[in-house]
């Protein structure tokens, strides 16, 4: 039976099945991403709404989206197209988007960046990106990814040289926060962020939830560690409310929020607060 090597799961997938993303399937003996241009959300954003802020601000970027992820955070923003119920539903909406007909719509916008693969995780279809990337290159457009993360560096090596920008989510700094509440893997998380940075402007996120990752201990010890990679990379604080599956709890005070950015500008150089 083949395994996806894509993330840490490491599905072993059989033909016509599925990985635990809902994405990447068996055909043929290949592991394939099922969702290949397969589109469900278009829209023209500023960079800013990336979030990237130090990357062209000021610009609009044509933003699009898929179905699925290879995490499961209870707090999700988008779960209707990443792993709630509706994904079902909304497989059936998704129009086939080819590299080629994306690269032309991206071009022909007056002022566009280029393209932005956002909204659920791209990076479990991240052929298909890498397909349109190349196309995008060769018109001098540029290839930004809005991603968690949790890919295998060498799985997507491919990618790297295409790709202009990345914000990446580092959600927590603790292995029990990824693994028990997130279904994820942090050590490859950092090892991704860790190769992203020596091939493109990367900016992180770290949405803060109370009582799971808000201390001031961790985020120290989040951005001592993002500090020892270049302490110009841009960190972005954003507060939590109560969404989908996590509506026990308040939304993140105003007031941690500001601490943690003090916090983390003893060690960073750029670090901005969301959703305040």
């Amino acid at each position: 039976m083949p395994e996806c090597t894509l993330c840490y799961h490491h599905c072993s997938i059989s033909e016509s099945q599925y990985g635990f993303c809902g994405v990447r399937t068996c055909k043929d003996g290949r592991i394939v991403p099922a969702n290949y241009g397969m589109l469900t959300s278009i829209a023209l954003d500023p960079i800013e709404k990336k979030p990237l802020n130090r990357f062209f601000p000021g610009s609009k970027i044509l933003s699009v989206g898929s179905y699925g992820c290879n995490l499961r955070c209870p707090f999700c923003q988008n779960y209707q197209i990443s792993w709630g119920d509706e994904v079902d539903n909304v497989k059936a909406q998704a129009e086939y988007v080819s590299p080629e007909e994306l690269t032309d719509m991206a071009e022909q916008i007056p002022g566009n960046l280029g393209v932005a693969f956002t909204y659920n995780e791209p990076l479990i279809y991240y052929e298909y990106i890498l397909d349109t990337a190349r196309l995008l290159k060769a018109k001098n457009l540029k290839t930004v990814i809005v991603s968690n993360g949790m890919a295998d560096k060498e799985t997507v090596k491919e990618l790297f040289p295409y790709v202009d920008a990345m914000n990446i989510d580092l959600k927590g700094f603790t292995d029990r926060y990824y693994r028990e509440l997130l279904k994820g893997d942090r050590a490859q998380v950092m090892d991704f962020i860790t190769e992203a940075v020596k091939h493109c402007h990367v900016e992180l996120t770290m949405l803060i939830i109370p009582g799971e990752n808000d201390t001031e201990k961790e985020m120290s010890e989040l951005s001592t560690w993002v500090a020892s990679l270049n302490p110009d990379i841009p960190l972005h604080i954003s507060r939590f409310f109560p969404k989908f599956k996590m509506t026990d709890r308040s939304a993140t005070s105003v007031d941690n929020i500001y601490k943690l950015k003090t916090i983390a500008e003893q060690n960073l150089n750029y670090v901005y607060t969301g959703n305040c």
